[in-house]
């Protein structure tokens, strides 16, 4: 990766933009669970797409480059997301919480690679 400060610091805000817009759709998950699921869905990939476009600003994207920087936000997300369901109010199992919410963090390395084959000429 050519900026590790950057994708840190972009891989933090992949965590807690979609933590804030689920705390504030939260309520959505008693009245419609898949709705609330979707609302998540769409939030981390409109946050992995505003997020990728400050990363690679004005430089080339490569396929290995967006992967890796996919899988860094995975392990930054799990990091800082997992302690606070398993051992916060929720107490969520670790099959639980990774079948419900921290496979979705995959969407971050899928859209990425995608991204960048989606701009190569067919």
């Amino acid at each position: 990766m050519k900026d590790w400060k950057r994708a840190l610091a972009l891989g933090f805000l992949s965590w807690l933009l979609p933590f804030i817009g689920g705390f504030v759709a939260f309520p959505l998950k008693k009245l419609d669970p898949a709705l609330f699921d979707t609302v998540m869905a769409l939030m981390l990939i409109a946050t992995a797409g505003w997020l990728a476009r400050r990363y690679f600003h004005g430089r080339e994207i490569t396929a290995a480059e967006a992967s890796m920087l996919g899988f860094l936000w995975v392990a930054i997300n799990l990091a800082l997301d997992y302690p606070m369901f398993a051992y916060g109010p929720m107490k969520m199992s670790a099959g639980h919480y990774y079948a419900e919410i921290g496979a979705g963090y995959l969407l971050y390395p899928l859209f990425l690679w995608e991204t960048v084959r989606m701009r190569r000429p067919a």
